[in-house]
């Protein structure tokens, strides 16, 4: 039986404030818990799980706190529309200070405000081995539940760093500042790069202009069709397939 203050408690973890004073978050279903146990098991301050997903797992790290619940109990507590065995409240990662960009390809995210897309963008990053994500301060929490979701247990393998970003990219010297934009160069033409930042703007005004002048490439898919634009994450999954 899961009590009312424990559920009050998982409950409010869906709120970014309350995420931010107690340094958790929520992650829910089988494929990312069992991601987050594999490569951040400490993180994991406790699990909540139905019998049958205890049963099936031939073992848990030890020091993993597992609280067997009924499923009416784990509907009180999910985010999810359809609740899915297993729910974990996880530690945060710790906050990179900074990035070093140097020998690295990493990602520049100028207001992404759809969870799903931030959620999907960081699953692509980690596909592509793109370990660094720099966001604006506006772009969707990287804790919000829908995020998490979309990441698939990406979001343990992927740094994210929150800052200022034309005073952030304003201070790399000698790196190619890739922007993603209407017009510029042919991305399916061009060479793998091993270096660079790759900036993806907002859903639908694109880059910031402060922003966009900092860069020094400009690129663009193609389009052969009529539609207006493409979905942030798409977009970011074709450049990657290409540039990487």
């Amino acid at each position: 039986m899961l009590g009312k203050s424990q559920a009050k408690y998982i409950q409010s973890l869906g709120q970014k404030k309350f995420r931010d004073e107690e340094g958790m978050f929520i992650a829910e279903g089988p494929k990312i818990i069992e991601e987050l146990i594999a490569s951040s098991s400490h993180h994991i301050h406790q699990l909540y799980a139905l019998p049958e997903w205890i049963e099936a797992q031939s073992s848990i790290d030890q020091n993993i706190n597992v609280v067997e619940i009924e499923e009416k109990d784990l509907e009180k507590i999910s985010q999810l529309n359809t609740p899915n065995k297993v729910l974990a409240i996880v530690k945060k990662f710790e906050a990179p200070a900074t990035f070093e960009t140097k020998g690295a390809i990493s990602l520049v995210l100028d207001t992404i405000q759809d969870p799903g897309n931030l959620g999907t963008i960081i699953r692509i990053a980690d596909w592509f081995g793109v370990e660094q994500i720099i966001c604006s301060a506006d772009c969707a929490d990287m804790y919000n539940p829908k995020v998490v979701q979309s990441t698939m247990g990406s979001i343990a393998r992927v740094k994210v760093l929150y800052t200022d970003l034309v005073n952030w990219v304003s201070r790399q010297k000698d790196i190619r500042i890739y922007a993603a934009a209407l017009e510029g160069r042919d991305v399916t033409t061009m060479d793998k790069i091993t270096e660079g930042l790759i900036i993806i703007g907002n859903e639908s005004k694109g880059i910031s202009p402060a922003l966009f002048e900092l860069a020094n490439v400009k690129i663009h898919i193609p389009q052969k069709g009529k539609a207006e634009s493409l979905n942030a994450a798409v977009a970011t999954g074709i450049i990657l397939s290409h540039l990487v």
